[in-house]
């Protein structure tokens, strides 16, 4: 595949690109529907909740790992999925979308879409 450690590099320039353009979406799709004078307050406050969980994670996963888990990666990887799915089935059950199209707002500001 590559025989030489250097072409690891463009390949990694293009996973880095990927990646960031991956992480960014969120940003971009949120940036169209806030109002201008807000934005700054509205992005931080996203980004709050999106930081916050990854350094309660890194700063208890450890612990969690080594004492209620026994080291066994495979059983946290499992936990993990058995709690995305209960996320799924209560959002299921929570949210509800409204279906009137009426009440749909559209970008019509060249500049945000």
């Amino acid at each position: 595949l590559v025989t030489n450690k250097y072409m690891l590099y463009g390949c990694m320039v293009g996973v880095g690109i990927a990646s960031s353009s991956i992480l960014s979406m969120p940003y971009a799709m949120l940036a169209g529907s806030l109002p201008e004078n807000k934005i700054g307050v509205y992005m931080g406050i996203f980004n709050f909740f999106i930081v916050l969980p990854e350094i309660i994670a890194s700063l208890f996963f450890g612990w969690i790992m080594s004492h209620l888990l026994n080291n066994n990666r495979m059983l946290a990887v499992q936990i993990g999925g058995g709690l995305m799915i209960l996320a799924g089935i209560l959002c299921y059950f929570i949210v509800k979308e409204n279906k009137n199209e009426e009440e749909v707002m559209y970008v019509t500001d060249p500049k945000l879409a």
